[in-house]
Formats: C-alpha cells, sequence, structure tokens
C-alpha cells in the first residue's frame, strides 16, 4: 500500500454525541420508567455510533495501481495532473469554481485537499476532489506511482 487514510470524525464529535446521549438519558430518567429510558438511551448510543462510524469510513488509498476514495476507485493510468489544496483551494473547488460533474468526497471537519484530474475519456466526472489529512502526501504517492 502506498498510501492509505480513513477520513474519522474528529474526537470532539464523538464527545459531543454522547453529551447529547446523556443528555437525552436524563430527561428520559425523570419522565418515564427507568427500563425504557435505559433501552432508549441504548438505541440512541447505538444509532450515534452507526452515523458517526459510517460518516467517518471512508479510506483514501493507493494500492496495487488503483486510487480508492470511498466508494469510488480508477486506474492510476487514467490519472491526471494532481493538486494539493489548502482550505481556501478546497472551499473554491467546491464552490465557486465547481464542476456539477467531479467527483466529491469531502468532509466539513477535513479542510484541505486534492483535487485529482481525470484522463479517461469514458469517465464522465473531469476531475476528484478528496478532502484528506495530508494532501502533499497524497500528491506525492500518486506521482511516485504513477511514475513507477
Amino acid at each position: 500500500m502506498d498510501y492509505a487514510e480513513r477520513l474519522t470524525v474528529p474526537l470532539r464529535w464523538w464527545v459531543q454525541g454522547v453529551m447529547l446521549v446523556a443528555s437525552l438519558w436524563l430527561a428520559l430518567v425523570v419522565a418515564v420508567p427507568e427500563g425504557l429510558a435505559w433501552t432508549v438511551t441504548a438505541l440512541a448510543l447505538a444509532v450515534l455510533i452507526g452515523v458517526l462510524g459510517g460518516y467517518g469510513s471512508p479510506r483514501v488509498a493507493i494500492q496495487r495501481g488503483t486510487l480508492r476514495a470511498g466508494r469510488a476507485h480508477i486506474d492510476l493510468q487514467h490519472v491526471g495532473e494532481v493538486t494539493p489544496l489548502d482550505a481556501d483551494g478546497v472551499r473554491r473547488q467546491a464552490g465557486v469554481d465547481a464542476d456539477a460533474r467531479a467527483y466529491l468526497l469531502l468532509r466539513p471537519y477535513l479542510q484541505r485537499g486534492v483535487r485529482i484530474d481525470i484522463t479517461d475519456p469514458a469517465d464522465p466526472a473531469p476531475y476528484w476532489l478528496v478532502s484528506c489529512r495530508r494532501p502533499e502526501a497524497l500528491a506525492s504517492a500518486l506521482e511516485a506511482t504513477r511514475a513507477g
């Protein structure tokens, strides 16, 4: 594996979610029977784990000549120019300079990312815009893997 990163949600989202579930438990425990309060709280906690775990599960990886970003994947032979972007660059690429056909894997808690131009004429997406924590490392890994 040449590069791998999971786009996990930040710790503060987990803390805030647990505090929300605890507030729900506190409201329920005084209003309904204790067993029901615990059952509803357990279900709410399971939903929280499912939602935050699922939202933070996408991986960005380069492996065996393939770039994977979430559920999408493409052979590296179809990857063109790779541009690491800072927060302002990602905001512009996702906003003012956006192309509606582009593939986006963006997370609001990751400010930086990479624009990856796609050279495959059969692919309707002109580029991928992918959030990541280390855009320079991803760009370097893509360039090194394509060159090697």
